[in-house]
């Protein structure tokens, strides 16, 4: 599953990236604007798939403030990616005692409770995270409620999380991808068609979505279609799960 990293600072783009190093090795700056360079640092890291780096500077922005809470979190975000569930719960509990109303928190611990199977815990998280005011993107807690429902198999309360958040944002990619599994699980195969043709129109195709694409036109009857689904699949993603459960019925 593709995480989301929310942190109330603003992923730096590609041009500043070598006028905030150049900056970094060349100024001394307070220790806040130190940690707030570092953190931004990180954060382009993480967004990079650069962990190590990532956590290099994290690690100095932890040093310069050990009491932001942003730093906390994006550390957290840092150790899922690693696997290091352990390091990444006591930074976002960290994150969380020192800013108990922060929406951006709230859904990524609540997330990252729900995916370790804490579902009462991470949906309180992700309620608050959908209720407050200030969240002026609610459709990503909306979704990550959605997908904690789906866990708890509770598919008709998921679907209607997953529906508020494309109310919000039709263009929200993990919310349409849900949306094409569920429809197609309901035996909605034209909608589900819909909702992937929609998806393709703001993201590229994955494993998973190629799959159900398969399963959708065998559905319809659109015999050619579908084996043009499973080439593409079995072409782009030959090692998936995906692609395994395809192979037994080309033997």
């Amino acid at each position: 599953m593709q995480l989301n990293l929310i942190i109330n600072n603003r992923l730096i783009s590609s041009l500043l990236l070598a006028v905030l190093l150049t900056s970094c090795a060349t100024n001394n700056s307070k220790d806040e604007d130190s940690a707030s360079v570092y953190l931004q640092l990180g954060v382009r890291y993480l967004d990079l798939n650069k962990l190590e780096t990532a956590k290099e500077n994290l690690q100095l922005a932890l040093e310069k403030e050990p009491n932001n809470p942003q730093v906390h979190n994006a550390l957290a975000f840092l150790y899922e990616k690693l696997n290091d569930y352990d390091q990444a719960q006591d930074h976002y509990k960290k994150a969380l005692d020192k800013v108990p109303d922060d929406w951006g928190v709230q859904n990524n611990f609540g997330r990252f409770l729900c995916e370790r199977g804490d579902h009462e815990q991470g949906m309180a998280l992700l309620m608050k995270a959908i209720s407050t005011q200030l969240n002026d993107r609610q459709w990503l807690a909306l979704t990550n409620a959605g997908r904690c429902q789906l866990a708890m198999n509770k598919k008709q309360s998921a679907k209607a999380y997953f529906k508020q958040a494309l109310m919000l944002n039709d263009a929200y990619a993990p919310a349409l991808l849900e949306m094409q599994k569920i429809s197609y699980q309901n035996g909605e195969y034209w909608v589900a068609k819909s909702y992937l043709q929609r998806y393709l129109s703001v993201a590229s195709h994955t494993s998973g979505t190629l799959l159900f694409a398969v399963y959708t036109e065998r559905a319809l009857g659109n015999a050619e279609l579908a084996k043009e689904y499973q080439n593409l699949l079995l072409d782009k993603f030959p090692l998936s799960d995906e692609a395994k459960q395809l192979k037994p019925g080309l033997q």
